[in-house]
């Protein structure tokens, strides 16, 4: 374990809109692997995403800060700093940031079908340079991450496993069921302060 360092949890993402498992995730992320905070960092610009109509950034950045709010976990905290950063949001830019903040030791959450995806991220090497990364596991079959170390030399070796069962909630269906007639429906599975954003701004409305 490293010590003598401040423990810090980077929760990543469009959070378009932040949902249930956001939260379990960084909570068992926090619990797994005795973490001081979690930082929700919601992406300013997010490139890869630039093939579908995106939520605006400070709706994206205030729903978080309302469902964080809401939950009341004194670990958990919300930047802006991908938000007030211009142009396209990199996750290495963003962990250089936070490693010149201070004595700080980073581990970026994501989930295990992200990892599959991170050989195309920006700057892959760098990013488990900066940061372990602390994979929670998704519904399907086990990620073999062996095997992309030969895309990203040392990926396999920076990874943590975070305890926990692995939830099939996903934002894009979420969006979905926000267009229906019943949009209320997901009561459930997006947290409270940021369903009453979502109502009171009237987001996720057809274009």
């Amino acid at each position: 374990m490293t010590t003598g360092k401040l423990r810090l949890g980077v929760l990543g993402g469009t959070f378009d809109p932040i949902h249930a498992a956001h939260l379990q995730a960084a909570a068992a992320a926090r619990d797994s692997l005795h973490l001081n905070r979690v930082l929700f960092i919601p992406a300013g610009d997010p490139w890869r995403k630039r093939d579908r109509r995106v939520t605006p950034a400070e709706h994206r950045l205030a729903m978080v800060q309302a469902a964080i709010e809401a939950c009341g976990d004194p670990s958990f905290e919300v930047s802006d700093l991908e938000v007030r950063r211009a142009g396209a949001t990199y996750t290495s830019d963003t962990l250089r940031e936070l490693r010149q903040q201070g004595d700080v030791a980073l581990w970026f959450i994501l989930g295990a079908d992200a990892v599959l995806d991170l050989p195309r991220w920006h700057e892959p090497g760098v990013i488990i340079q900066l940061a372990r990364l602390a994979v929670v596991p998704r519904p399907g079959p086990p990620v073999d991450v062996g095997a992309l170390d030969d895309l990203v030399p040392g990926l396999s070796a920076a990874i943590d496993s975070v305890a926990m069962e692995p939830i099939d909630l996903s934002a894009t269906e979420l969006r979905a069921r926000l267009l229906a007639p019943d949009r209320l429906a997901v009561d459930e599975r997006v947290p409270a302060g940021a369903r009453k954003y979502i109502v009171e701004h009237d987001l996720y409305r057809p274009a």
